[in-house]
């Protein structure tokens, strides 16, 4: 056995004497520190989280509107107003949930839609359902507010189906957060 310890730690001495020739004590605690803070601001990231604790707003009366703007399965409908691709609505699911055998992505990218029966600005979470291949029904494209594929959480042009057990995209989500405020 001391055989095998005196190995151990013969190799051991090498490769920290290696190390200590090749680096110095203040790169190396550079790294360390920028490791630590990076860990430490992953969480910061402003990406919406569907599969966040936090309790969502009740979305807004939609009683008295009419036409498409009250329709789901349109793509005029009211929060539709930042969403690319196929409407959940229109493929088995609804605006809050994915259609059966697909699952919602956890990553999402966000708009902020104007209610027409309150005048009120809503954060709108798109989400994508995952898991089957697309539907083929309901096809939207509207890009109001949208920011260029730099901006990731302000994007409709990425296929969000991060986190799930598959890739495969199927239909979007537009699910209500809470009424946006000035800042």
């Amino acid at each position: 056995m001391e055989i095998i310890e005196g190995r151990i730690d013969r190799w051991l001495e090498r490769k920290a004497r290696l190390l200590a020739r090749r680096t110095s004590r203040r790169s190396f605690l550079a790294r360390l520190s920028a490791l630590v803070l990076g860990s430490a601001a992953f969480p910061l990231l402003p990406v919406a989280r569907a599969g966040g604790t936090a309790a969502r707003a009740p979305a807004p009366d939609e009683s008295g509107l009419k036409g498409e703007a009250a329709d789901p399965t349109s793509c005029q409908y009211w929060r539709h107003c930042a969403i690319d691709g196929l409407l959940c609505s229109c493929c088995g699911g609804t605006q809050n949930a994915c259609p059966p055998g697909t699952e919602m992505s956890r990553v999402t990218w966000i708009g902020t839609c104007r209610h027409p029966g309150d005048g009120k600005d809503y954060i709108i979470s798109y989400n994508d359902c995952c898991g089957k291949s697309f539907c083929g029904r309901c096809q939207c494209n509207r890009n109001e507010g949208e920011k260029p594929v730099y901006v990731t959480p302000k994007n409709n042009d990425i296929v969000w189906c991060f986190g799930t057990q598959s890739t495969a995209y199927n239909c979007s989500t537009a699910i209500v957060l809470g009424i946006a405020t000035e800042g």
